[in-house]
């Protein structure tokens, strides 16, 4: 009786997605809403996409998926007018992987790209779901809020409500750790090339692949073999991008910052806010608790380390990255950090689950569960919060 009780209970929260997700769907668009194409790009567009039937929101700058979007219709970057519809297209380019898969799904016809797209996020959260049972099976009560903290969190439902890269990414990384857990380390590495190629910072986790230091030069040459077939097909691309676009002015080097200054000025403007406007007068309470979580979550792993599992090889590193990163990437509501360390959150999720503290680690360092039902606004809970 307790079995089933908890499978229902599981059952619940993928009812909990899906019932939110019929707002999103228009006859004529489908869910290309998702992909948050804006008013002020709209000119810049490409002419196939612009006679496509797509979903279009007026006095917005729109998102980032409006820009990998475009490049589904034209995978190969041949389209000249590409430069020009995308905001920044070496940068964009480069992380193609998931936009050559809506191509592919959408038969090559604009109108059914841009469907496939904005239905990637959400089968790439369903499929999620069902591949992260294998670390939080239906058998215990407690397997359930880790495994709701991961699917609910804010990073990876901003990825379904924007239409990002971060969400079939973190699909495939974790593809990747079951197949190291398996045994399986040359296909983790083609998945780990998967991941490089929908989006280069995924990398940081490229730690996986190390399972242990090598001891002979037949096990250092079979893991250099490895860790290049997860690198070269991203380098690979990253040159043809190169060819076709010419570099940004601005290098990836303003995403870096001193150690610890964008974190520092995320808690000073968080607790400004909450000063000036309120509990509940901004969205600084969601960002106070993106801040406590992701907080939680890297001390969790930087304390506890575990080279034997293959989740804290692939999402300690995140700890070690998010103080690097600058201001701009902390920035907003809740800001793209919560996307960016994605990797961490599964991994602080499936190790906590053997912490004597389980409950209050698990409950702090899933905070954002509640922003993120508020942003997919989930029908008669999203205005709880």
């Amino acid at each position: 009786m307790r079995g089933r009780a908890i499978r229902w209970a599981y059952a619940a929260a993928i009812a909990v997605f899906l019932v939110a997700l019929p707002q999103y769907y228009h006859r004529n668009t489908g869910f290309t809403e998702l992909v948050w194409f804006g008013e002020p790009f709209e000119d810049a567009r490409l002419p196939a996409v612009l006679d496509a039937p797509h979903y279009l929101h007026y006095q917005s700058p729109g998102y980032d998926g409006q820009f990998y979007a475009q490049l589904a219709v034209d995978p190969l970057l041949e389209d000249p007018r590409l430069g020009r519809a995308l905001d920044a297209a070496p940068y964009r380019a480069r992380r193609i992987f998931f936009s050559w898969t809506a191509y592919v799904l959408g038969l090559g016809r604009t109108a059914w790209i841009l469907k496939a797209y904005a239905l990637q996020n959400i089968l790439a959260w369903l499929l999620l779901a069902w591949v992260l049972l294998r670390w939080f099976p239906p058998t215990a009560p407690r397997n359930l809020a880790p495994w709701a903290g991961c699917l609910f969190g804010v990073g990876l439902i901003m990825s379904v409500r924007f239409a990002l890269t971060e969400g079939p990414g973190l699909l495939v990384l974790a593809l990747a750790v079951a197949a190291m857990e398996k045994g399986r380390s040359w296909l983790a590495s083609g998945l780990m090339a998967v991941v490089g190629l929908g989006r280069e910072t995924n990398l940081v986790a490229g730690g996986v692949l190390v399972d242990r230091l090598p001891r002979r030069w037949r096990d250092a040459l079979g893991l250099a073999g490895r860790g290049l077939a997860a690198v070269l097909p991203v380098a690979a691309w990253f040159l043809y991008v190169r060819w076709v676009f010419p570099p940004l002015a601005a290098s990836d080097a303003a995403n870096f910052a001193p150690p610890f200054s964008g974190y520092v000025t995320k808690w000073s403007v968080t607790i400004g806010q909450l000063q000036s406007s309120g509990w509940f007068g901004s969205w600084a309470r969601f960002n106070l608790a993106a801040l406590i979580a992701v907080t939680v979550q890297a001390g969790y792993l930087l304390t506890r380390r575990d080279w034997s599992s293959a989740w804290w090889r692939a999402g300690a590193p995140y700890g070690l990255l998010m103080p690097l990163l600058s201001y701009p990437v902390w920035e907003g509501d809740p800001g793209a950090i919560m996307r960016v360390v994605l990797p961490m959150t599964v991994a602080f999720n499936v190790l906590v689950m053997r912490s004597r503290f389980f409950w209050p680690l698990v409950i702090a360092g899933n905070l954002t569960f509640f922003h993120g039902l508020h942003m997919i606004n989930v029908p008669w809970v999203a205005t709880l919060f």
